[in-house]
Protein backbone atom coordinates (compact mmCIF):
# COMPACT_ATOMS: atom_id res chain seq x y z
CA UNK A 1 0.00 0.00 0.00
CA UNK A 2 1.49 3.37 -1.07
CA UNK A 3 1.08 6.08 1.93
CA UNK A 4 0.73 9.45 0.53
CA UNK A 5 0.45 11.82 3.34
CA UNK A 6 1.02 11.89 7.00
CA UNK A 7 -2.59 11.64 7.87
CA UNK A 8 -3.00 8.76 5.93
CA UNK A 9 -0.60 6.71 7.91
CA UNK A 10 -1.78 8.56 11.19
CA UNK A 11 -5.36 6.95 10.08
CA UNK A 12 -3.94 3.32 9.83
CA UNK A 13 -1.97 3.86 13.20
CA UNK A 14 -5.10 4.81 15.02
CA UNK A 15 -7.00 1.62 13.27
CA UNK A 16 -3.70 -0.39 15.19
CA UNK A 17 -4.58 1.08 18.37
CA UNK A 18 -8.02 -0.03 17.99
CA UNK A 19 -7.04 -3.60 17.38
CA UNK A 20 -5.72 -3.47 21.54
CA UNK A 21 -9.39 -2.02 22.51
CA UNK A 22 -9.97 -4.56 24.56
CA UNK A 23 -6.52 -5.82 26.02
CA UNK A 24 -4.02 -3.06 27.07
CA UNK A 25 -5.27 -1.75 30.14
CA UNK A 26 -4.33 0.05 32.52
CA UNK A 27 -1.60 0.85 29.79
CA UNK A 28 -2.93 3.39 26.72
CA UNK A 29 -4.32 1.53 23.26
CA UNK A 30 -1.13 2.67 20.89
CA UNK A 31 -0.56 2.50 17.29
CA UNK A 32 2.60 2.05 15.54
CA UNK A 33 3.02 2.13 11.66
CA UNK A 34 6.61 2.50 9.80
CA UNK A 35 7.04 4.09 6.64
CA UNK A 36 9.63 3.84 4.39
CA UNK A 37 9.68 4.90 0.98
CA UNK A 38 5.75 5.66 0.64
CA UNK A 39 5.52 2.02 1.90
CA UNK A 40 4.95 0.33 5.19
CA UNK A 41 7.20 -1.79 6.22
CA UNK A 42 5.93 -2.48 10.23
CA UNK A 43 3.27 -2.30 12.36
CA UNK A 44 1.49 -2.99 15.82
CA UNK A 45 -0.07 -2.44 18.84
CA UNK A 46 0.22 -2.28 22.26
CA UNK A 47 0.17 -5.40 23.67
CA UNK A 48 -1.67 -6.51 27.39
CA UNK A 49 0.32 -4.84 30.82
CA UNK A 50 3.77 -6.08 30.72
CA UNK A 51 4.26 -6.58 27.22
CA UNK A 52 5.68 -5.04 24.52
CA UNK A 53 4.41 -1.40 23.14
CA UNK A 54 3.43 -0.63 20.01
CA UNK A 55 6.85 1.01 18.62
CA UNK A 56 8.64 -2.35 19.75
CA UNK A 57 5.88 -4.46 18.06
CA UNK A 58 6.11 -2.27 14.74
CA UNK A 59 9.84 -2.37 14.67
CA UNK A 60 9.68 -6.75 15.14
CA UNK A 61 7.42 -6.49 12.51
CA UNK A 62 9.72 -4.73 10.06
CA UNK A 63 12.53 -6.97 10.99
CA UNK A 64 10.73 -10.31 10.92
CA UNK A 65 9.74 -9.44 7.59
CA UNK A 66 13.19 -8.38 6.46
CA UNK A 67 13.00 -4.04 6.38
CA UNK A 68 15.83 -1.68 7.49
CA UNK A 69 13.77 0.42 9.38
CA UNK A 70 16.93 3.13 9.01
CA UNK A 71 15.89 6.67 7.39
CA UNK A 72 11.97 5.55 8.08
CA UNK A 73 9.16 7.40 9.72
CA UNK A 74 7.22 6.00 12.25
CA UNK A 75 3.60 7.41 13.05
CA UNK A 76 2.82 6.63 16.90
CA UNK A 77 -0.70 7.38 18.08
CA UNK A 78 0.62 8.79 21.52
CA UNK A 79 3.95 10.13 22.45
CA UNK A 80 6.74 7.14 22.88
CA UNK A 81 7.44 6.99 26.75
CA UNK A 82 10.97 8.18 28.35
CA UNK A 83 10.59 6.02 31.34
CA UNK A 84 11.44 2.32 32.74
CA UNK A 85 8.39 0.70 34.13
CA UNK A 86 7.53 -2.55 33.21
CA UNK A 87 9.30 -2.03 30.06
CA UNK A 88 12.00 0.09 28.50
CA UNK A 89 11.56 3.16 27.35
CA UNK A 90 9.94 3.40 23.69
CA UNK A 91 11.70 6.76 22.44
CA UNK A 92 15.28 4.71 22.99
CA UNK A 93 14.19 1.86 20.83
CA UNK A 94 13.53 4.09 18.05
CA UNK A 95 16.57 6.04 18.11
CA UNK A 96 18.48 2.87 18.17
CA UNK A 97 16.42 1.80 15.31
CA UNK A 98 17.40 4.80 13.03
CA UNK A 99 14.25 6.29 12.66
CA UNK A 100 14.64 9.50 10.94
CA UNK A 101 11.40 11.35 11.16
CA UNK A 102 8.65 10.01 14.30
CA UNK A 103 5.01 11.40 14.24
CA UNK A 104 2.86 11.41 17.22
CA UNK A 105 -0.67 12.65 17.25
CA UNK A 106 -1.02 13.00 20.79
CA UNK A 107 1.36 14.27 23.71
CA UNK A 108 0.88 11.83 26.68
CA UNK A 109 -0.63 12.49 29.88
CA UNK A 110 0.99 10.82 32.00
CA UNK A 111 3.34 13.37 34.54
CA UNK A 112 6.20 10.46 33.65
CA UNK A 113 6.10 11.43 30.30
CA UNK A 114 4.50 14.30 29.49
CA UNK A 115 6.43 16.12 26.62
CA UNK A 116 9.98 14.19 27.60
CA UNK A 117 9.61 11.46 24.85
CA UNK A 118 9.33 14.07 22.56
CA UNK A 119 12.03 16.00 23.91
CA UNK A 120 14.42 12.78 23.90
CA UNK A 121 13.70 11.84 20.35
CA UNK A 122 14.46 15.67 19.25
CA UNK A 123 17.62 15.83 20.90
CA UNK A 124 18.86 12.38 19.62
CA UNK A 125 18.59 14.55 16.23
CA UNK A 126 15.25 12.96 14.93
CA UNK A 127 12.75 15.16 13.19
CA UNK A 128 9.61 15.03 15.51
CA UNK A 129 5.98 16.17 14.38
CA UNK A 130 3.02 16.51 16.90
CA UNK A 131 0.26 16.64 17.20
CA UNK A 132 -1.70 14.73 14.29
CA UNK A 133 -5.17 14.01 14.13
CA UNK A 134 -5.17 14.72 18.51
CA UNK A 135 -8.78 14.35 18.80
CA UNK A 136 -9.31 10.94 17.31
CA UNK A 137 -5.98 9.93 19.36
CA UNK A 138 -7.81 11.00 22.64
CA UNK A 139 -10.85 9.68 22.00
CA UNK A 140 -9.76 6.04 22.00
CA UNK A 141 -7.83 6.45 25.40
CA UNK A 142 -10.58 8.55 26.56
CA UNK A 143 -10.11 7.07 29.79
CA UNK A 144 -6.53 7.06 30.42
CA UNK A 145 -7.03 10.51 29.75
CA UNK A 146 -9.43 10.83 32.16
CA UNK A 147 -7.34 8.87 35.28
CA UNK A 148 -4.11 11.18 34.35
CA UNK A 149 -5.43 14.47 34.42
CA UNK A 150 -8.26 14.12 37.07
CA UNK A 151 -7.63 10.56 39.19
CA UNK A 152 -10.57 9.24 38.10
CA UNK A 153 -11.24 6.68 35.55
CA UNK A 154 -14.22 7.84 32.65
CA UNK A 155 -17.45 6.44 33.55
CA UNK A 156 -19.96 5.58 30.82
CA UNK A 157 -23.50 4.74 32.03
CA UNK A 158 -25.30 2.30 29.64
CA UNK A 159 -29.14 1.68 29.63
CA UNK A 160 -31.86 0.88 27.34
CA UNK A 161 -35.00 1.92 27.53
CA UNK A 162 -38.19 2.85 25.38
CA UNK A 163 -38.74 5.93 23.04
CA UNK A 164 -40.54 6.84 26.14
CA UNK A 165 -37.62 6.43 28.81
CA UNK A 166 -39.26 3.23 30.47
CA UNK A 167 -36.39 0.32 31.38
CA UNK A 168 -38.83 -1.94 32.66
CA UNK A 169 -42.59 -2.79 33.04
CA UNK A 170 -43.88 -2.08 36.77
CA UNK A 171 -43.52 -6.01 37.30
CA UNK A 172 -39.51 -5.78 36.79
CA UNK A 173 -39.87 -7.50 33.42
CA UNK A 174 -37.39 -5.68 31.15
CA UNK A 175 -35.94 -9.02 28.74
CA UNK A 176 -35.69 -7.81 25.97
CA UNK A 177 -36.90 -3.76 25.33
CA UNK A 178 -33.92 -3.66 22.35
CA UNK A 179 -33.06 -5.92 19.82
CA UNK A 180 -30.48 -8.63 19.73
CA UNK A 181 -28.32 -6.46 17.64
CA UNK A 182 -28.18 -3.38 20.49
CA UNK A 183 -27.54 -6.08 23.42
CA UNK A 184 -24.62 -7.56 21.35
CA UNK A 185 -23.34 -3.75 20.72
CA UNK A 186 -23.98 -3.37 24.37
CA UNK A 187 -20.84 -6.29 25.03
CA UNK A 188 -18.78 -4.64 22.88
CA UNK A 189 -18.57 -1.75 25.47
CA UNK A 190 -18.24 -3.89 28.46
CA UNK A 191 -15.26 -5.55 26.69
CA UNK A 192 -13.24 -2.51 26.46
CA UNK A 193 -14.14 -1.35 29.85
CA UNK A 194 -11.51 -2.00 33.27
CA UNK A 195 -14.51 -2.53 35.23
CA UNK A 196 -18.34 -3.10 34.90
CA UNK A 197 -20.42 -1.59 37.94
CA UNK A 198 -24.08 -2.59 39.47
CA UNK A 199 -26.17 -2.24 42.28
CA UNK A 200 -27.10 -4.59 44.63
CA UNK A 201 -30.99 -4.29 43.49
CA UNK A 202 -29.60 -5.58 40.29
CA UNK A 203 -28.07 -7.96 41.75
CA UNK A 204 -31.47 -8.85 43.56
CA UNK A 205 -33.71 -8.50 41.09
CA UNK A 206 -31.95 -10.29 38.42
CA UNK A 207 -29.03 -12.08 39.11
CA UNK A 208 -26.65 -10.82 36.17
CA UNK A 209 -22.66 -12.35 35.76
CA UNK A 210 -21.90 -9.01 34.06
CA UNK A 211 -19.47 -10.67 31.44
CA UNK A 212 -18.91 -10.27 28.07
CA UNK A 213 -20.70 -13.27 26.50
CA UNK A 214 -21.34 -11.92 22.75
CA UNK A 215 -18.08 -12.46 21.52
CA UNK A 216 -14.58 -14.54 22.90
CA UNK A 217 -12.15 -12.58 25.16
CA UNK A 218 -8.90 -12.97 26.69
CA UNK A 219 -9.53 -10.52 29.70
CA UNK A 220 -13.06 -9.91 31.74
CA UNK A 221 -13.62 -6.88 32.76
CA UNK A 222 -13.57 -6.13 36.90
CA UNK A 223 -17.19 -7.08 38.38
CA UNK A 224 -18.29 -4.25 41.21
CA UNK A 225 -21.18 -4.29 43.20
CA UNK A 226 -22.06 -0.93 44.89
CA UNK A 227 -24.18 -2.67 48.14
CA UNK A 228 -24.02 -0.86 51.12
CA UNK A 229 -25.71 -3.04 53.37
CA UNK A 230 -23.79 -6.34 52.04
CA UNK A 231 -27.01 -8.29 51.15
CA UNK A 232 -24.72 -9.94 47.84
CA UNK A 233 -25.76 -13.40 47.98
CA UNK A 234 -22.79 -15.38 48.38
CA UNK A 235 -23.87 -17.52 45.24
CA UNK A 236 -24.20 -14.60 43.19
CA UNK A 237 -23.42 -15.20 39.48
CA UNK A 238 -21.75 -11.97 39.48
CA UNK A 239 -19.16 -13.81 41.94
CA UNK A 240 -17.76 -16.52 40.18
CA UNK A 241 -14.28 -15.39 38.59
CA UNK A 242 -14.23 -12.87 41.57
CA UNK A 243 -16.09 -9.33 41.91
CA UNK A 244 -15.23 -6.61 44.33
CA UNK A 245 -18.20 -5.66 46.75
CA UNK A 246 -18.12 -1.89 47.87
CA UNK A 247 -19.99 -1.46 51.44
CA UNK A 248 -20.79 1.26 54.13
CA UNK A 249 -20.70 -1.74 56.73
CA UNK A 250 -17.74 -0.51 59.15
CA UNK A 251 -18.70 -2.25 62.26
CA UNK A 252 -17.20 -5.83 64.24
CA UNK A 253 -20.98 -7.16 64.53
CA UNK A 254 -20.38 -10.98 64.54
CA UNK A 255 -23.28 -11.59 62.37
CA UNK A 256 -21.49 -9.08 59.65
CA UNK A 257 -18.27 -10.63 60.25
CA UNK A 258 -19.91 -13.81 59.42
CA UNK A 259 -21.44 -12.78 56.18
CA UNK A 260 -18.14 -10.80 55.29
CA UNK A 261 -16.03 -14.17 55.61
CA UNK A 262 -18.91 -16.28 53.22
CA UNK A 263 -18.82 -13.21 50.49
CA UNK A 264 -14.69 -13.40 50.73
CA UNK A 265 -14.81 -17.34 50.43
CA UNK A 266 -17.01 -16.87 47.48
CA UNK A 267 -14.67 -15.14 45.67
CA UNK A 268 -15.42 -11.01 46.83
CA UNK A 269 -13.09 -8.48 47.59
CA UNK A 270 -14.79 -6.26 50.35
CA UNK A 271 -14.17 -2.60 50.08
CA UNK A 272 -15.74 0.03 52.33
CA UNK A 273 -16.43 3.34 51.08
CA UNK A 274 -19.08 4.62 53.33
CA UNK A 275 -20.43 8.01 54.21
CA UNK A 276 -22.29 9.46 57.12
CA UNK A 277 -25.45 8.62 56.07
CA UNK A 278 -24.79 4.54 55.68
CA UNK A 279 -24.39 4.63 51.97
CA UNK A 280 -21.40 4.07 49.88
CA UNK A 281 -19.33 7.25 49.36
CA UNK A 282 -19.37 7.27 45.30
CA UNK A 283 -17.18 10.29 44.65
CA UNK A 284 -14.56 8.08 47.04
CA UNK A 285 -15.17 5.11 45.37
CA UNK A 286 -14.17 6.83 42.09
CA UNK A 287 -11.51 7.72 43.12
CA UNK A 288 -10.09 4.57 45.10
CA UNK A 289 -10.69 2.75 41.03
CA UNK A 290 -8.29 5.76 39.85
CA UNK A 291 -5.43 4.73 42.27
CA UNK A 292 -6.62 0.91 41.18
CA UNK A 293 -5.40 2.24 37.72
CA UNK A 294 -8.96 1.92 36.56
CA UNK A 295 -9.29 3.67 32.74
CA UNK A 296 -12.91 2.98 31.90
CA UNK A 297 -15.69 2.04 34.24
CA UNK A 298 -18.78 0.82 32.63
CA UNK A 299 -22.44 0.93 34.66
CA UNK A 300 -25.18 -1.34 34.09
CA UNK A 301 -27.28 -0.47 37.15
CA UNK A 302 -31.14 0.49 37.92
CA UNK A 303 -32.76 3.94 38.07
CA UNK A 304 -31.75 4.30 41.90
CA UNK A 305 -27.82 3.70 41.59
CA UNK A 306 -27.85 5.94 37.88
CA UNK A 307 -29.70 8.43 39.82
CA UNK A 308 -27.04 8.67 42.75
CA UNK A 309 -24.29 8.18 40.25
CA UNK A 310 -24.83 11.50 38.47
CA UNK A 311 -26.18 13.24 41.31
CA UNK A 312 -22.40 12.60 42.81
CA UNK A 313 -21.14 14.37 39.28
CA UNK A 314 -19.45 10.61 39.08
CA UNK A 315 -20.21 10.11 35.40
CA UNK A 316 -18.82 11.49 32.26
CA UNK A 317 -20.98 9.64 29.51
CA UNK A 318 -24.34 8.24 28.84
CA UNK A 319 -24.49 5.40 26.37
CA UNK A 320 -28.53 4.78 25.89
CA UNK A 321 -30.09 2.30 23.02
CA UNK A 322 -33.81 3.32 22.74
CA UNK A 323 -36.32 0.94 21.22
CA UNK A 324 -38.90 2.04 19.31
CA UNK A 325 -41.57 0.96 21.70
CA UNK A 326 -43.87 3.00 23.90
CA UNK A 327 -44.08 1.38 27.77
CA UNK A 328 -46.20 4.00 29.60
CA UNK A 329 -46.20 3.58 32.87
CA UNK A 330 -43.08 1.87 33.56
CA UNK A 331 -39.60 1.98 35.52
CA UNK A 332 -37.36 4.79 33.99
CA UNK A 333 -33.92 5.07 33.57
CA UNK A 334 -32.99 7.36 36.41
CA UNK A 335 -34.07 8.00 40.21
CA UNK A 336 -33.74 12.03 40.17
CA UNK A 337 -35.35 14.66 42.57
CA UNK A 338 -37.70 16.55 41.38
CA UNK A 339 -36.88 20.23 39.70
CA UNK A 340 -38.22 23.35 40.56
CA UNK A 341 -36.77 25.38 37.92
CA UNK A 342 -35.51 24.39 34.25
CA UNK A 343 -32.43 26.41 35.19
CA UNK A 344 -31.54 23.33 37.41
CA UNK A 345 -31.35 21.16 34.59
CA UNK A 346 -28.54 19.11 34.53
CA UNK A 347 -27.12 19.51 30.83
CA UNK A 348 -25.44 17.22 28.03
CA UNK A 349 -24.50 17.30 24.79
CA UNK A 350 -24.98 14.67 22.05
CA UNK A 351 -21.56 13.16 20.94
CA UNK A 352 -22.77 10.35 18.70
CA UNK A 353 -25.92 9.15 17.53
CA UNK A 354 -26.82 6.33 14.95
CA UNK A 355 -28.72 3.15 14.48
CA UNK A 356 -27.93 -0.24 15.83
CA UNK A 357 -30.24 -2.87 14.20
CA UNK A 358 -33.67 -1.40 14.65
CA UNK A 359 -32.45 0.44 17.52
CA UNK A 360 -31.49 4.17 18.45
CA UNK A 361 -27.64 4.04 20.36
CA UNK A 362 -26.94 7.25 21.52
CA UNK A 363 -23.54 9.10 23.23
CA UNK A 364 -24.17 11.71 25.66
CA UNK A 365 -21.62 13.64 27.74
CA UNK A 366 -22.17 15.47 30.53
CA UNK A 367 -21.53 19.03 30.14
CA UNK A 368 -18.67 20.72 32.79
CA UNK A 369 -20.31 23.19 34.79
Amino acid sequence: MEILSDQQAMQLALDWAKKGLNITMPNPRVGCVIVKNRQIIGAGHTQPAGQAHAEIQALRDAANNGHDVRDATAYVTLEPCNHFGRTPPCSNALINAGIKRVVVAITDPNPLVAGHGLERLRAAGIEVICPLLEEQAHEINIGFFSRMQTGKPWVRMKAAASLDGKTALLNGQSQWITGPDARADGHHWRARACAVLTGIGTILADDPQLNVRAFPVTRQPQRIIVDSKLQTPPGAKALQGGALIVHAINDADPQQLERQAQLRAAGAELLYSGNQDGQVDLRVLMEELGHRDYNEVHVEAGSRLNGALIQAGCVDELLLYLAPCLLGEAQTLFNLPALTDLSQQTRLHFHEAGLVGSDLRILARFTPI
